[in-house]
């Protein structure tokens, strides 16, 4: 059982520095956490500092079989809170929450893992994550960047972000053929004061034309014509900060006509 290897249709790279694993969980803050929820442990490089963090309820989510054969048999004291499943299909507002999440994403499904996290962010306190480094670079970007886009703009509107470290490509097996990124989110304190399902709504239909203006790209929502007086729709979605998406959300609402 030593002899797991990584599968290419879970994206597995595992992740064989000590020394970075180290500093990933050091990352962490889990202070108001009731539940860390480990993502991917595969053999357990992170599994094994995790397991002795000071929060009673840890979970470490693994799809892979053998992978989770592995991890009963090298860490018994977790087997009982390892759950073999694929996390993008697990409802995590079962878990006691606030929630601290952290992991060595798969590649192929990191953006999807913080979608899921933006859709639960009623229950995800902070999540420490490693990532492909464009998409890590996606996550962080500020407005004027080519790189930032949707899931730029509903991430930062709730969370803190930042990129903590690059990972060289040979810190796992298989090395990958690009370099990787630590980054973390913290859940903001205050509210961001509009319709928050319009507001999802307005940032994608705004970033599914990005090289056209807003007016044209949001012309499905009826806004009323007197409201294209507004300078905001002569602009394209890269332009406009988490602030001018709120503005522009309110701007559209119906309550505001």
């Amino acid at each position: 059982m030593n002899l797991v290897k990584p599968k290419k249709k879970f994206g597995q790279n595992f992740l064989t520095d000590k020394n970075i694993a180290e500093k990933i969980v050091s990352y962490l803050s889990y202070k108001e956490a009731k539940t860390i929820i480990e993502i991917g442990p595969g053999k357990g490089i992170l599994s094994k500092m995790i397991m002795n963090l000071p929060v009673d309820n840890k979970k470490f989510v693994e799809i892979d079989l053998d992978c989770v054969e592995y991890l009963k048999k090298q860490f018994p004291k977790i087997q009982n809170d390892i759950i073999n499943e694929d996390f993008l299909k697990i409802d995590i507002t079962k878990f006691k929450n606030p929630l601290s999440i952290i992991g060595n994403f798969p590649y192929n499904i990191s953006s999807q893992i913080l979608f899921k996290i933006y859709e639960n962010k009623d229950v995800v306190n902070e999540m420490v994550g490693m990532f492909q480094y464009e998409v890590a670079e996606r996550i962080c970007s500020n407005f004027g960047s080519k790189k930032y886009g949707i899931l730029s703009v509903l991430i930062q509107a709730f969370f803190n972000v930042k990129l903590l470290k690059k990972i060289k490509p040979e810190s796992f097996n298989p090395i990958p053929k690009v370099y990787s990124a630590v980054i973390r989110i913290t859940k903001k304190t205050n509210n961001i004061n509009c319709d928050e399902n319009l507001f999802k709504n307005v940032v994608k239909l705004s970033f599914g034309q990005r090289r056209k203006t807003l007016w044209n790209s949001l012309k499905t929502l009826n806004i009323p014509q007197i409201k294209k007086e507004d300078t905001i729709f002569a602009k394209r979605p890269e332009q406009l900060s988490v602030a001018d998406f709120i503005y522009l959300t309110n701007l559209v609402s119906n309550e505001n006509i």
